[in-house]
């Protein structure tokens, strides 16, 4: 890993940075042109490097790629999110792994003890690796954005029932499922709604 100077201008062009965020929409439909799983593998190389407390890391992937392997998942969505997926070139089904204590003194050497002293709390190993999987998730988002890759995200499903198909051995709890493309379909006018209000800085902020 390259540390970057101080002294490197760090802003992203304004290209860059509507890729991201500006001209950026959430996408239903998309072209059939397939995803590779190394486009997801390298979104994962970058996402893995930002902050998460303790450096706990606890996203968890499950990448599909075909539509039989999305039946199990398909098969708890709600109804308005099961025909995208199964037509979707990549799904991703993003989890928390409420075990990632296990990983601490890879993770986080400098917090000597962290895995002996989180283990007997469940509470409280799940409410970290939730907020923290939160975040990776839409650092996830994001890094998806950065491969040039229109995205997805849906919560209409039920998560038990996700969990008991897809998670069953692992013990992970899923956040939230992604859809993958390379563009949207220019033939579906649902693929892409226009784009909807956003809030103002000044009433979302207190600036003291």
């Amino acid at each position: 890993m390259t540390i970057t100077s101080l002294t490197t201008p760090a802003r992203l062009d304004d290209a860059a940075l509507g890729l991201l965020f500006d001209d950026a929409h959430t996408t239903n439909a998309f072209t059939r042109e397939p995803v590779d799983v190394d486009v997801v593998r390298r979104a994962y190389e970058h996402l893995r490097w930002a902050p998460t407390a303790m450096n706990t890391q606890p996203l968890r992937l499950t990448v599909l790629g075909t539509p039989e392997s999305r039946e199990p998942l398909v098969a708890h969505l709600s109804p308005g999110n099961q025909a995208k997926t199964l037509a979707a070139p990549l799904t991703v089904v993003a989890a928390y792994d409420p075990d990632f204590h296990e990983h601490m003194p890879v993770l986080a050497p400098f917090r000597a003890g962290m895995r002996e002293q989180l283990a007997p709390d469940a509470e409280l190993r799940d409410g970290l690796a939730r907020t923290n999987g939160l975040i990776q998730l839409g650092y996830l988002i994001l890094a998806l954005r950065a491969e040039g890759l229109q995205v997805g995200p849906m919560a209409g499903m039920d998560a038990a029932g996700v969990d008991g198909a897809l998670h069953a051995e692992n013990g992970w709890r899923v956040l939230a499922v992604l859809n993958v493309g390379h563009a949207a379909d220019p033939e579906d006018e649902r693929a892409q709604f226009p784009r909807a209000g956003r809030l103002e800085f000044d009433q979302v902020a207190v600036v003291r």
